[in-house]
């Protein structure tokens, strides 16, 4: 007569498991990073005390090219178009990103202005 084997039941390893809760949690921590808020400290438009002064200085910065005041405008003509609206070199410029106008282009666009000598420049929705 043969005795009947007790069969031992093998319980379930958790280091599988283990490993990939880990593996999402360094997942989790490095996706993170990459949503880091810019910090743009620009002057509001209603800081200043001048009043607005001359014509309207609208500048719409889109994809591929600008526009002053809706008209599209290559950027070495803007600089220039720019100029025989300014009364000064601080009066204030707006700039509004169009769709599909990514931060950088916006940024491309400010620093040219800037570099041109335009100081106040205002940034809206």
């Amino acid at each position: 007569m043969k005795l009947a084997r007790r069969q031992f039941r093998r319980k379930p390893s958790l280091t599988p498991m283990i490993d990939v809760v880990f593996l999402l949690l360094v997942f989790f921590m490095l996706a993170s990073r990459f949503g880091v808020d810019v910090q743009i400290n620009l002057p509001l438009a209603g800081a200043s005390n001048k009043p607005y002064q001359g014509p309207p200085r609208l500048v719409e910065v889109l994809p591929d090219t600008v526009k002053l005041n809706g008209l599209v405008t290559p950027m070495d003509a803007l600089l220039a178009d720019l100029g025989t609206m300014m009364l000064s070199h601080s009066d204030a410029i707006i700039l509004r990103a169009r769709e599909g106008a990514d931060l950088q282009r916006v940024v491309q666009v400010m620093e040219r202005l800037s570099d041109a000598g335009y100081e106040t420049l205002v940034l809206v929705e």
